[in-house]
């Protein structure tokens, strides 16, 4: 691929490049020079489970391995016991350490489904972070000043409305662009919202006498419903583990809108194409697209299949899971050990706000008699019970 079109592909759903004369520059030496370049994103593995909307970046890290680039996806294992103040308006409670170690592991086997493993750099910043003598610390800490942290939006919005400030949060930025100075990044990727601390990389390297970074800063996805940001808090996600057929038709429910968003940063689709389709059929192609990344297109195929079943004609599907009723069991029990609620409470919660149903019928209270027969849950899960 020429120059140009290489940074066509790249800038193609992303928000902010800082700066494209830069980033020419360093793709030019790395085809003369034959030297791949160090791409570097950051994870702090405060939850376990990868959404779509962490795939935005996830997917710009694999165009650039699939250009010859080494990608380094940094767990930030340490930086996510201080917790990112981006974005927040009162200090992060401390996460545990274990907790961080389970994330990170199941981090580790989920970016496979997108990422290269052959050109994937895995790296813990707790390996050379822990290791700062308070004397590199503090000399970091002298590379910026207070007023600098505090032109930053959050930062100022919480000093201006008399809401504390830790220290410690003034560090976090400090410690994300040595991340970038240690591994010797030439471009950082990164979500629209870390801009700061994307930046504070360029500083450091700078500081260290390192040609600063690229930034190239990616939007925040929206969840299915339109307007708030993709998160397993808000029950808004599309998670890139669950099933193909949870999949396809959590895609299915997004608006039209929101449609040609996702087709922008999450698939490769060519948009003029998917604007001349009709939009039942555009959003169909959509959901197919994206169970065939995480899975296959037998997979995606049937995914669709099963969704026009359902949903078209009004059916239920041919192929569902099964699950034998026991002595005495309820619905709450039967909704958590197949897998159908995380837990009891969510369990009773989907039946409070009439989402469980059995033939034409509502499960409207926990001591449910249950009996032989579908039980459906959502719009798109369904169980056989014997």
């Amino acid at each position: 691929m020429s120059i140009p079109d290489i940074i066509e592909k790249i800038a193609r759903g992303t928000t902010e490049i800082i700066d494209r004369d830069a980033l020419v520059k360093k793709l030019k030496d790395s085809a003369r020079t034959k030297k791949p370049l160090r791409v570097k994103a950051g994870f702090d593995p405060t939850a376990p489970d990868i959404h779509l909307g962490h795939t935005v970046l996830l997917r710009k890290l694999r165009q650039f391995q699939d250009l010859g680039h080494q990608v380094i996806f940094l767990i930030g294992d340490f930086t996510a016991q201080i917790g990112d103040p981006t974005g927040r308006d009162q200090l992060r409670p401390k996460m545990d350490a274990a907790r961080i170690a389970a994330n990170a592991k199941t981090y580790k086997k989920q970016v496979f489904k997108i990422l290269d493993p052959k050109k994937t750099e895995v790296v813990f910043n707790n390996k050379w972070l822990s290791g700062l003598s308070s004397q590199k610390l503090l000399g970091l800490t002298a590379l910026t000043t207070v007023a600098q942290m505090l032109a930053r939006a959050d930062f100022r919005k919480r000093f201006d409305e008399g809401k504390e400030i830790s220290i410690l949060e003034f560090v976090y930025p400090l410690l994300q662009g040595y991340d970038s100075v240690h591994l010797k990044a030439d471009i950082e990727l990164g979500g629209s919202d870390q801009k700061f601390n994307l930046l504070m990389g360029r500083q450091l390297q700078a500081e260290f006498e390192q040609e600063p970074q690229v930034v190239i800063m990616t939007p925040l996805l929206e969840g299915t419903d339109g307007v708030k940001k993709m998160s397993k808090s808000l029950n808004n996600y599309i998670g890139i583990e669950e099933s193909p057929q949870e999949i396809f038709g959590k895609v299915m429910s997004v608006s039209d809108e929101l449609m040609m968003r996702y087709y922008e940063v999450v698939t490769d689709c060519d948009l003029e194409s998917v604007r001349g389709l009709h939009p039942k059929e555009a959003k169909l192609k959509l959901a197919q697209e994206i169970v065939a990344q995480f899975y296959d297109q037998k997979a995606a195929l049937n995914s669709r299949a099963d969704f026009e079943k359902v949903f078209s004609r009004r059916q239920v599907p041919d192929d569902m899971p099964e699950y034998r009723i026991a002595a005495g069991e309820g619905i709450v029990e039967i909704l958590v050990k197949a897998q159908l609620a995380p837990s009891k409470k969510e369990a009773r919660r989907l039946i409070q706000q009439g989402s469980v149903s059995q033939g034409e019928e509502k499960v409207a209270r926990e001591d449910w008699v249950v009996k032989p027969g579908v039980l459906k849950v959502g719009k798109r899960r369904f169980l056989k019970l014997k």
